[in-house]
């Protein structure tokens, strides 16, 4: 029986709870943090963003890589990139030795153009990617401005002017004028395409993802995007919204409108940053990747410590 002290005991009193007098099986979170403790090989991620002067703003971002990293027995380093600070002509230096690129959420115009421009490193150098929610939206302006050859493709929330908004304000809002409390916010399920990366690395075909924003892929230029190699991988179960992007040519190249980030756990790691890391380790050590989902009841130490739940 364990000693009948401390916060969880005095919780149990106080909420008029059962007292358990079965010892807590520890050994799977000491395994975790015996893995967490050993020396292993680093792998340095780029993260690309426009808050990093205050780096708490993508804290579940971090501590879902390291997740991950822990999940494939190496230690994520993180190089902060100021997405303000990147141009066509600082791109190459900032980005060098990285092993994969994260453009994560955000919103307004500030610091976009460097975020498409590291989606563009990416996927010229076949680097591996994830973009989160706002990631998503410039990887797909920055496919359609250079592959579909659109140099002006833009999001109606950076260029309400733009000829072409390929990312858009959800369908049913077009003409709204007040925006409080439109976002489209909490968790919504998603159908998964056979086939795709995210379909491999979650290992179910519906999903269920938490969301936190306002402007959609416009639907008007889907086929385009796809004739010319993105593939929509996750879509809303009405086929409307796009949830995954991917390109089926690169090692991995996959972005959501979703925030994974937030159902990332330590014994867990999510399905998309498991898959991204599990890319970077394959590739930085001259394997190619191999994407698949292991067992919900996977032990907390080895490769590949579980994932997390496909289930509301």
């Amino acid at each position: 029986m364990f000693e009948e002290s401390g916060l969880g005991t005095l919780l149990v009193r106080e909420l008029g709870l059962e007292l358990s007098t079965q010892e807590p099986d520890l050994d799977a979170w000491r395994a975790l943090v015996e893995l967490i403790k050993r020396p292993k090989p680093v792998l340095e991620i780029a993260l690309v963003g426009k808050y990093i002067e205050l780096p708490d703003a993508y804290l579940s971002v971090v501590e879902s890589l390291k997740h991950a990293a822990w999940a494939h027995e190496v230690d994520v380093k993180v190089r902060w990139i100021d997405s303000e600070l990147m141009t066509k002509e600082t791109v190459d230096d900032m980005l060098a030795g990285t092993r994969g690129i994260v453009v994560p959420g955000g919103f307004g115009h500030r610091g976009i153009e460097g975020k498409i421009l590291a989606a563009r490193y990416a996927r010229e150098r076949r680097l591996p990617f994830l973009g989160l929610c706002l990631g998503l939206q410039c990887a797909v302006i920055e496919f359609a401005r250079d592959v579909l050859g659109t140099e002006d493709a833009n999001s109606t929330e950076f260029d309400m002017f733009t000829e072409h908004p390929v990312i858009d304000f959800m369908p049913d809002q077009r003409t709204m004028e007040e925006k409080g409390g439109t976002m489209r916010l909490g968790l919504y399920p998603a159908r998964l395409t056979p086939g795709s990366k995210a379909h491999a690395v979650y290992g179910t075909e519906l999903i269920y993802e938490r969301h936190r924003h306002r402007f959609e892929v416009n639907n008007r230029y889907r086929p385009l995007l796809e004739a010319a190699g993105m593939v929509m991988s996750g879509q809303s179960p009405d086929g409307r919204l796009v949830e995954i992007v991917e390109l089926a040519d690169h090692p991995w190249f996959v972005a959501s409108q979703f925030h994974p980030e937030f159902r990332s756990r330590p014994d867990r790691p999510h399905p998309l940053f498991d898959g991204f890391v599990g890319a970077a380790v394959a590739l930085s050590e001259g394997r190619e990747p191999e994407f698949h989902a292991p067992a919900r009841e996977a032990p907390l130490s080895g490769a590949l410590l579980g994932k997390a739940t496909t289930e509301p």
